[in-house]
């Protein structure tokens, strides 16, 4: 099984796919690190030999951030902007979207389920008001 930054990449699944299981990597960056570490992007985890392994862990470690590195970046990141009270900070302390998107409707994602207005009911007595008598029709 190969072991990449900390994570175990799914041996059943071609080399371009499993790379992204690695926060922080996406397809087109897995396509590059996989052409620079010459190793063909269609060949499955499983048929990689421990040097093709290797020269991946090596190029992922020295050029980029990711996994652990790169959650605690974004989360200082997030933090400054809570401290010096910036707008996205307040957004972000709030649990609402931080970049502009309508809150009227929709945004449920970051609000939550919907918490209802809760209606009082009136007491028995009052809610079933007493039948009023017929007036008799003045012709």
């Amino acid at each position: 099984m190969a072991r990449v930054a900390g994570v175990d990449l799914p041996r059943e699944k071609r080399g371009e796919v499993a790379v992204t299981y690695i926060y922080g990597i996406g397809r087109s960056t897995a396509t590059r690190i996989l052409s620079k570490a010459n190793v063909d992007p269609a060949k499955k985890v499983k048929a990689w030999n421990d040097d093709e392994t290797a020269r991946i862990r090596e190029l992922i470690e020295r050029e980029l951030k990711v996994e652990g590195d790169l959650r605690r970046e974004i989360s200082m990141n997030v933090k400054r902007l809570m401290d010096i009270g910036a707008y996205r900070g307040i957004r972000h302390r709030k649990g609402l979207p931080v970049r502009g998107q309508r809150t009227h409707t929709n945004a449920r994602t970051r609000k939550g389920p919907r918490k209802g207005v809760m209606v009082k009911k009136k007491p028995a007595a009052a809610a079933t008001p007493a039948p009023a008598a017929a007036a008799p029709k003045k012709a």
